[in-house]
């Protein structure tokens, strides 16, 4: 047979869960302030005169679906 578990101190329990809450509160509130400063600076653009990446990507005729019932006939 079991002992019974140790009585609870519910005081501590929810000062333990108030400061896990505000410091989470607080390090989401420094995550949102680092993305909101990173979305401000533009990327750095890499221009050696050619096509970009996108263009590029395009160019390629990657195979798509178009709705063909065999996978194999999506190739194109």
């Amino acid at each position: 047979m079991l002992p019974p578990p140790p009585p609870v101190d519910y005081g501590v329990f929810m000062q333990g869960l108030v400061q896990a809450m505000q410091t989470q509160a607080h390090t989401q509130a420094a995550f949102q302030a680092q993305l909101e400063v990173q979305a401000q600076v533009p990327a750095p653009q890499a221009d050696h005169g050619g096509p970009s990446i996108m263009v590029r990507f395009k160019r390629m005729s990657l195979p798509s679906f178009k709705g063909e019932s065999d996978p194999l006939l999506a190739k194109s």
